[in-house]
């Protein structure tokens, strides 16, 4: 009788378990060429099921002879992302875990402050404010600074003549950690050729990493957000406020819950 029960319940659970390891992957993979990969595969699987339910023969075998060969295929095409998301996957810990949401808001009040001040005076600048994961790496390759987050010193940082004025700042709780850091250059191919370097640094680091990236133009003195490996547009102080505050407080207090 309990032979009986376990050969029911042991498929099941082997779907579950399956079920859930290929959810969490294609979680893994979101927002990359890959992710569509894998949702074509998934369509293929299901298939593949189906041809083994009907007793599809060819089509079975087809499948599993395509199955084999796209397993190789899909590691040397999409080396880079499989990378991206492994180096994302090792990263740090919460963000500002130790913050009260009102010096989280003081932080961005003054980026804000900050950001608006330098795009008046048509001066760049490009910021990461870390979540969970920790820049250390990034932050490394910077000038280390241990300072309480204020718009005139990112002002000061990002002024033309200042020797750190090159490259990032990467805010950590309350404090600067590093300024003149080298972010990691977006790859991704169908960007326009137009777009400068501070937005392909600032899609980079978010495409590698979870921290919200937040840049100034300096042709133009436009404002820019960056999640996720996309830009986020931004319409004024109010709403860059609502925007960072949903991607950094709503995070902060999921994890803090």
């Amino acid at each position: 009788m309990k032979f009986m029960l376990w050969s029911i319940i042991n498929p099941v659970l082997e779907i579950l378990l399956l079920s859930f390891v290929f959810y969490r992957i294609l979680l893994f993979f979101q927002g990359t060429r890959a992710f569509q990969v894998l949702r074509g595969m998934t369509y293929l699987l299901i298939a593949f099921l189906l041809s083994q339910l009907l007793g599809f023969d060819t089509l079975n075998w087809l499948l599993e002879k395509f199955f084999a060969i796209s397993i190789l295929a899909f590691v040397i095409i999409f080396q880079q992302e499989i990378r991206q998301g492994l180096a994302r996957l090792g990263q740090g810990q919460l963000f500002s875990i130790f913050l009260e949401e009102s010096e989280v808001i003081a932080v961005i009040d003054e980026a804000i402050d900050a950001c608006f001040s330098l795009s008046a005076k048509r001066t760049g600048c490009l910021m990461a404010i870390e979540r969970e994961a920790k820049l250390k790496t990034i932050s490394e390759n910077g000038i280390q600074m241990d300072a309480i987050v204020s718009s005139q010193l990112i002002q000061t940082i990002f002024h033309h003549e200042a020797p750190i004025h090159d490259g990032g700042i990467i805010l950590r709780g309350q404090r600067i950690v590093a300024a003149a850091c080298l972010f990691p250059l977006s790859e991704n191919q169908n960007l326009s050729k137009i777009i400068g370097t501070r937005h392909r640094a600032a899609l980079g680091l978010t495409e590698q990493t979870d921290a919200v990236a937040v840049m100034v133009s300096e042709e133009t003195g436009e404002i820019s957000v960056a999640c996720n490996g996309r830009f986020i547009p931004v319409t004024g102080k109010e709403n860059m406020k609502t925007v960072l505050m949903d991607l950094v407080i709503t995070r902060h207090k999921e994890h803090k819950g």
